[in-house]
């Protein structure tokens, strides 16, 4: 794969100044196992923003064709349970959002990077006029196909940097595993924002900056007098780019003044020996310090 490297100056969230960020190691571009050391390959230093806990690597891996990232087939990055269409997939923030939103019917919503179009099926059976826009083809002509069947007129193949829609067009917009991915998730916040009808609502589910795996890892890096993390991984599968804060959103939204209706943390799976998860799950729930952070951004109507 073919990258350039780009010197961040300042955090994407809050605009803190890159220079104040906390070094915490360096990352592959590959998996690193426990002996990075034993690996042959190309790392990137990872950072974490002071004012907003923002986890980034500077300078910032930006691949030559988004191809060498998304390029893959559908199959090659979900387990084949994925391909199934659960009844209850994105019950719970459909849910989420009927009780957070003053509006219950005639909505719009838009998924942000749709992949096969389960989410777009699942708004659909809930009465949402749904919408989607992914940047992968062989996910794209997945979602097309005649398993997932979704209409090329409610799901378009573009980027987020590329695609357009009418201001205030929307009331749901969800970015279901998405913005981690992104290389300028404020950019894209704001971009969709303007798509969001007033008193509409965003949802994000990122990865958490805060998670106690990651901080176990670390520590273990650390016991061998190594200076690697388990943060992040911009080079390799999942290519995740960013983990967030809580603080993250609440700096953004305080800048660019729109509000932040809820949050959760969520503990989702511990990537740990199965035998330490009676003990570790209860601890990341009470602690706040699970894989996963869920965060609902809400539009203000204008005055």
């Amino acid at each position: 794969m073919n990258y350039t490297f780009t010197s961040i100056e300042k955090c994407n969230m809050c605009n803190a100044p890159a220079a104040e960020a906390r070094v915490l190691g360096k990352r592959m571009n590959r998996s690193q196992g426990s002996r990075p050391t034993k690996k042959i390959g190309i790392s990137t230093t990872v950072v974490r923003c002071r004012r907003c806990n923002l986890i980034y690597s500077n300078p910032m891996p930006i691949p030559a064709d988004i191809g060498q990232h998304y390029g893959t087939p559908p199959e090659s990055y979900w387990k084949p349970a994925y391909f199934t269409i659960d009844p209850d997939y994105f019950k719970h923030q459909i849910d989420t959002f009927f009780k957070l939103s003053a509006k219950q019917s005639e909505l719009r919503a838009l998924d942000v990077g749709a992949g096969i179009g389960k989410c777009m099926i699942s708004l659909s059976n809930r009465g949402f006029d749904a919408y989607g826009f992914e940047p992968s083809e062989p996910f794209y002509q997945r979602a097309l196909g005649k398993d997932m069947n979704i209409s090329p007129d409610k799901l378009q193949l573009s980027t987020l940097e590329d695609v357009e829609y009418p201001p205030q067009y929307f009331d749901f917009i969800t970015f279901g595993a998405v913005l981690e991915h992104v290389y300028d998730p404020s950019a894209a916040i704001l971009k969709t924002m303007k798509w969001l009808k007033p008193d509409g609502l965003t949802h994000i589910e990122v990865p958490s900056s805060a998670w106690l795996t990651n901080k176990i890892q670390n520590f273990i890096y650390r016991l061998q007098g190594l200076d690697y993390v388990g943060n992040i991984s911009p080079m390799h599968p999942p290519f995740h780019l960013h983990e967030f804060g809580l603080k993250s959103f609440q700096e953004h939204a305080r800048q660019h003044k729109y509000e932040l209706a809820f949050h959760k943390f969520m503990v989702c799976s511990t990537y740990l020996p199965k035998v330490l998860d009676p003990v570790v799950k209860p601890l990341m729930a009470k602690t706040n310090t699970g894989m996963q952070l869920e965060v609902w951004l809400r539009k203000r109507a204008k005055s």
